[in-house]
């Protein structure tokens, strides 16, 4: 395992700037989240990071080497793409013996961990069906398999969950979680869903046209988030512009308000600001309201505790803001 450190790097391709000056390190054992919309960089800079694509300018430093310039296969990182890349004439055990053998490794020594990291991946029963014999989940286990089998110093995760149903998604982030804990082994995730990043990461590098916006824990992002674009993307937070803060609480403000939704509550009638409910969705135990109050429209956030507890559209309640929980953004 080993501390990964990204200096001052830069790509385009011609006169298309990809991203531009990439500061940040990922110490041994963490786990770090490149987070952004689609087009930000963080796929090609993780191609990059792995040696798929040559960078313009920069440094990427891996155990304190300068690997720029190193072939991939000298790299020692292993990489998980979105679309498995398997090759689908070999079965599960020779997909993910694959890289042992290009290492020449003797066959006994190659059986072994093969065999060790199915049993990671819980697919040792499925060591000799081929890709086509599998479901999506199980044929990025062996993507991963097959990526943890060469023990590399850094683990580079390109979107590997984003073609997955619900179920199997959840179900295997736990399983990537778990092992790269039980491994300490420094991982690089890419995703532009929050949900994930937020349960996943040890740290959160959030881009934005290839520009890192913010870097910092899970709660750190969520709580507090660098500007707009961080409080639009990271959540779902009530973005006010100087007015209307400055209607809903009385407050004077000379830049634009993030709100969370959770920090919204219900009152009793006369203890809080006059407000119409506009509409609900049930998300599980959560309850999410569109509400009016002040001529402005609101997402209110409400644990479900009982069926008694839903406002109907129209109904007039009274609703509580947490100033304190107020975020300027610029």
């Amino acid at each position: 395992m080993a501390t990964l450190n990204v200096k001052k790097l830069n790509k385009s391709f011609g006169t298309t700037s990809v991203f531009r000056d990439i500061n940040f390190t990922a110490n041994e054992g963490e786990f770090v989240t490149l987070l952004g919309p689609s087009g930000c960089g963080k796929s090609t800079l993780l191609r990059c990071l792995a040696g798929l694509t040559p960078v313009d300018s920069g440094e990427i430093l891996l155990a304190n080497k300068n690997i720029v310039n190193q072939p991939v296969q000298q790299r020692g990182i292993g990489m998980v793409f979105q679309s498995y890349a398997l090759f689908p004439n070999m079965t599960v055990e020779k997909n993910v013996a694959f890289g042992l053998k290009m290492q020449k490794l003797h066959a006994t020594e190659i059986r072994r961990r093969v065999a060790e990291a199915l049993e990671m991946v819980e697919l040792n029963e499925f060591a000799n069906r081929y890709p086509h014999q599998l479901s999506g989940g199980q044929c990025q286990r062996v993507a991963l398999a097959r990526s943890l089998v060469t023990r590399p110093a850094l683990l580079l995760l390109d979107e590997p969950l984003s073609a997955l149903d619900a179920r199997i998604r959840r179900h295997l982030r736990d399983q990537i979680r778990l092992i790269q804990k039980e491994l300490n082994l420094t991982t690089i995730f890419v995703t532009h869903d929050q949900e994930e990043a937020l349960t996943l990461s040890d740290r959160i590098v959030l881009m934005n046209k290839g520009n890192i916006v913010q870097n910092g824990g899970a709660e750190e992002l969520y709580t507090q988030p660098a500007d707009l674009f961080a409080a639009g993307f990271i959540g779902n937070y009530n973005l006010l512009t100087p007015e209307q803060a400055t209607r809903l609480t009385g407050q004077v403000f000379s830049a634009h308000v993030a709100i969370r939704p959770e920090t919204l509550s219900f009152c009793q009638s006369g203890q809080g600001l006059a407000a119409r409910i506009l509409s609900s969705s049930l998300l599980g135990n959560i309850i999410r309201y569109r509400v009016e109050c002040q001529g402005i429209e609101l997402s209110v956030d409400i644990l479900n505790r009982h069926d008694d507890d839903l406002y109907a559209a129209g109904q007039r309640i009274d609703l509580l803001v947490d100033t304190g929980a107020l975020r300027n953004v610029a």
